[in-house]
């Protein structure tokens, strides 16, 4: 009689392990997919992602345009009062206008 339970134990663990053993080995065979899968996701960059890049970047240009228009009033105003090095640093600040403005698009005017 002692040897019923025993085997009731030894056939229901060996069932038990079998489904194991079988989700092991899928894990195993399956893994460098998900390894690699998983690389290609980190190496690429999504439409999503490159949209908010952008428009990241066109926000950075459009507050440095900003800047420098602050910047190019506040120096002009010198100038005009007659300070030398205002109008020099006017100058400059104009040159870097003019080389950013072609990178910011232009809004269409509301109607």
């Amino acid at each position: 009689m002692p040897r019923t339970p025993i085997l009731i134990l030894a056939l229901t663990s060996s069932l038990l392990l079998g489904g194991c053993l079988a989700k092991a080995a899928v894990g195993v065979v399956t893994a460098p997919v998900r390894i690699a899968s998983k690389g290609v996701d980190l190496a690429t960059t999504s439409q999503s992602e490159a949209d908010e890049n952008r428009g990241r970047e066109l926000r950075r240009r459009e507050e440095r345009y900003g800047q420098l228009e602050r910047d190019y009033a506040r120096q002009t105003q010198r100038c005009e009062q007659g300070r030398a090095d205002a109008c020099d640093q006017a100058r400059v600040i104009y040159d870097e206008m003019t080389a950013l403005r072609p990178s910011i698009p232009v809004e269409p005017a509301r109607r």
